[in-house]
């Protein structure tokens, strides 16, 4: 792929996506959001890619917001079909791909930045990081599924917080809040990454594409979740994974997934 803001890597089966403007501390502006879209694209039709780890470059910042000099201007409109877009080719689109995403927090996550991190699988953190959604600062709110995903990550009362005093929370703060699952000095950030990656990797990518469109349901409005999971489980029955995976517990064996 010949992407300008974007590096993407292959480590064996594990795709990494590293957001690569360095000099503007990773800010997310259109192009860097239609390039991540393609790289989560292109990384999930990939059957040899098992899992996907979305960081930024350099040691300041996964993503210190968006781009606020390319949409200062903006009308209602224009923002409103900002946030719609962003919405569907990146935010929800991430939370709904098929290949788990892990997103490797190292340094500053905020606005957009956390909001991409939220819309991973799950989160692991550097001890630097500092995550936080200061929109209202500017005058405006979370516009990419920050104001639902972060109460669902640490409870209303937490991230109204967050939300109305448009402050930061350590990374200490982040796994204290169940926001991030590990917390591990910025060296070993993407070793870890990597090594739940390839565990990961091991199960059945059918059954964990199955798996998250289950839970995601339980988080989507006028879905019965109980009713996705139900469904997935039975539809399980149907896969070559399911019979390598049965027959490799009954023969005492590792199972073999494609």
């Amino acid at each position: 792929m010949n992407l300008e803001n974007v590096l993407v890597d292959l480590k064996e089966n594990i795709g990494i996506v590293t957001v690569n403007r360095p000099n503007k501390l990773n800010a997310l502006n259109k192009k860097t959001i239609d390039e991540l879209h393609l790289a989560f694209k292109k990384l999930n039709e990939d059957s040899n890619v098992k899992v996907i780890i979305v960081t930024g470059s350099g040691e300041k910042a996964f993503v210190a917001g968006a781009d606020i000099a390319e949409f200062s201007n903006f009308d209602i409109e224009e923002g409103t079909e900002l946030s719609r877009k962003g919405h569907e080719i990146l935010f929800s689109y991430v939370q709904n791909l098929e290949t788990p995403v892990i997103a490797a927090v190292n340094g500053f996550a905020l606005g957009g930045g956390l909001e991409l991190a939220m819309a991973a699988h799950f989160r692991v953190a550097s001890s630097n990081a500092k995550m936080g959604l200061p929109e209202v600062s500017l005058g405006v709110i979370p516009g990419y599924g920050g104001t639902q995903r972060l109460p669902q990550l640490v409870g209303k009362g937490k991230a109204m917080e967050m939300i109305m005093s448009a402050s930061m929370i350590s990374a200490e703060e982040a796994k204290e809040w169940g926001l991030v699952n590990y917390v591990v000095e910025q060296a070993e950030l993407l070793p870890l990454c990597e090594k739940l990656a390839k565990k990961i990797s091991q199960n059945s990518s059918v059954a964990i594409s199955a798996a998250i469109k289950a839970v995601n349901a339980n988080y989507t409005n006028c879905v019965n979740g109980y009713s996705v999971e139900i469904e997935n489980f039975g539809l399980s029955f149907g896969t070559d994974d399911f019979k390598e995976g049965t027959t490799a517990f009954l023969e005492k064996r590792k199972p073999n997934f494609d």
